[in-house]
């Protein structure tokens, strides 16, 4: 029941560890003209490697998180890490904030400036990533990180409060609010048509229900098709080889790197801050979380515990919208729904006041 505070303080060793292991990388060759068709290029990586070991400033970053009040407790046997940045408003509406993969808690630092007048900002970090580390049992799914968040806000002692999130972080609030609707207000998710399209090739008949002559189905099955074929591979190897890939992970700063910085460069229309994405990168290494976070969804594949639907109000903000975003994400009737040109995967980071909007004109309605 023990809430305690918290202060990020990495020893400097481990810091001159990732700089000698930068130093020594052991780079692979590349074959010419490929670009970005096989993986992450070289030169790219290189460069980002070379930022992070001599331009970019742990320390800085270090100080910038501990700027927010930071606790951990243990819930159900684990340990879990949240930031808790209260409302200069006794009355504001408590606001949970769920990160996804490959993530953490950091990459909301930017919305919880924009944020912090209107709510009491809940930022928790999944178990398995960064501080709420380690892991010593199986079974940390969607649903029982769920429940974790609902025995986390009984002991900050808020008996109504909201829920957003994105990716995983997406899942883990509806089974949230389908879980405690009693005390939840409403819940409010970000998703762009990649991601939907992605979502919807585990979606058992999904496929079966679009029609291939309407030209928005047309691409919403080309989309999925692309997936399956281009882009499945990266959640693969997690579904089912995850302990195999933490020795890459845990070992080599370069691959754990490459690793999230993919999925930024594929997942992202707008520019974001580079050194936000580093801290985000520093977290794992420092924490040695790689593994446990690829665990995670390991869990979640094998276990399927999605959870009851939400009851409560539901609110949606596409990001890179286009005509197929509506008919991927099928949205209740009377849902809150916003399409944003640009952004894509990260709007926290990409688009934070746009995003920062969104929750407020959707919670505003419910406080």
């Amino acid at each position: 029941m023990d809430i305690r505070p918290f202060t990020v303080a990495i020893p400097q060793p481990d810091v001159d560890d990732l700089a000698d292991r930068l130093a020594r990388t052991r780079w692979p060759d590349e074959l010419p003209g490929v670009g970005w068709t096989r993986g992450l290029p070289l030169t790219f990586l290189k460069e980002l490697a070379a930022y992070w070991a001599d331009g970019y400033d742990w320390r800085a970053a270090e100080a910038e998180l501990n700027a927010y009040p930071q606790f951990t407790t243990e819930i159900d046997g684990q340990r879990i890490h949240f930031l808790h940045v209260r409302s200069e408003d006794p009355g504001a509406l408590p606001l949970v904030l769920t990160h996804g993969y490959p993530s953490a808690f950091a990459e909301f630092t930017q919305l919880i400036e924009e944020l912090r007048q209107d709510f009491h900002v809940v930022v928790p970090s999944l178990p398995g990533f960064a501080f709420s580390t380690p892991v010593r049992e199986t079974g940390w799914s969607m649903g029982r990180t769920a429940r974790a968040w609902i025995e986390l806000m009984r002991r900050l002692g808020y008996d109504r409060y909201g829920l957003h999130g994105g990716d995983v972080g997406a899942g883990v609030a509806g089974a949230v609010a389908g879980l405690d609707g009693e005390h939840v207000a409403g819940v409010h998710t970000v998703t762009d048509p990649y991601t939907a399209a992605a979502t919807a090739t585990f979606i058992p008949g999904m496929a079966d229900r679009l029609d291939p002559s309407d030209p928005v189905d047309r691409t919403a099955l080309d989309r999925m098709a692309r997936f399956r074929a281009e882009d499945s591979g990266y959640l693969a190897i997690q579904n089912s080889r995850p302990q195999t890939m933490g020795y890459l992970l845990n070992d080599s700063p370069a691959g754990q790197l490459g690793w999230i910085a993919e999925s930024f460069e594929r997942s992202t229309d707008l520019p974001y801050d580079r050194d936000q994405l580093l801290t985000i990168v520093s977290l794992y290494w420092f924490t040695g979380s790689g593994v446990s976070a690829a665990r995670f969804l390991y869990e979640q594949a094998h276990l399927s515990d999605w959870g009851e639907p939400p009851t409560v109000p539901q609110g949606f903000s596409v990001f890179g919208a286009d005509s197929t975003a509506r008919r991927l994400v099928g949205p209740p009737d009377g849902a809150f729904w916003t399409e944003h040109e640009r952004g894509m995967h990260f709007p926290a980071m990409e688009a934070p006041q746009t995003l920062a909007a969104d929750l407020r004109a959707f919670f505003g309605e419910l406080k």
